[in-house]
């Protein structure tokens, strides 16, 4: 069995927001955590608060956090702020059961996750302009 990896330390250009135990299966978490990596920090927030699945109200307040902890603990400037890493990983799993027909029983599994967001300081490009010919 192999050691688990130490945590990655944060650069002086970085900042960070770690979640634990969400109430979400880590799958459906990756599919959030997926749109919003290696977007621009205010682009990310309007991907999250316009998502309909239930999470992303969750992610989209871990990402804020991470951007007030960029601004307030490293003194970062918010504008140039990117989501450099949102990584999911697995928590704890409930285990339930249920009743079935002639006596039997099923497994129900309730997934939990962690999430860690970490946001990085760069040049955010702008958008080039599009030509119309």
């Amino acid at each position: 069995m192999s050691k688990p990896k130490a945590p990655r330390p944060v650069a002086d250009t970085e900042a960070q927001c770690v979640l634990s135990n969400l109430r979400v299966s880590p799958r459906k978490l990756n599919l959030v955590a997926g749109l919003i990596r290696n977007q621009p920090a205010s682009k990310a927030v309007a991907t999250l608060t316009f998502s309909k699945r239930r999470i992303a109200h969750a992610v989209r307040k871990a990402l804020e956090s991470a951007i007030a902890n960029a601004e307030n603990n490293h003194q970062l400037d918010v504008d140039q702020l990117v989501v450099t890493r949102a990584e999911v990983g697995r928590s704890i799993v409930m285990r339930r059961f249920h009743a079935r027909g002639r006596g039997r029983a099923a497994r129900v599994e309730k997934w939990f996750s962690h999430l860690k967001i970490v946001v990085a300081e760069r040049e955010v490009a702008p958008e080039t302009e599009k030509r119309a010919a």
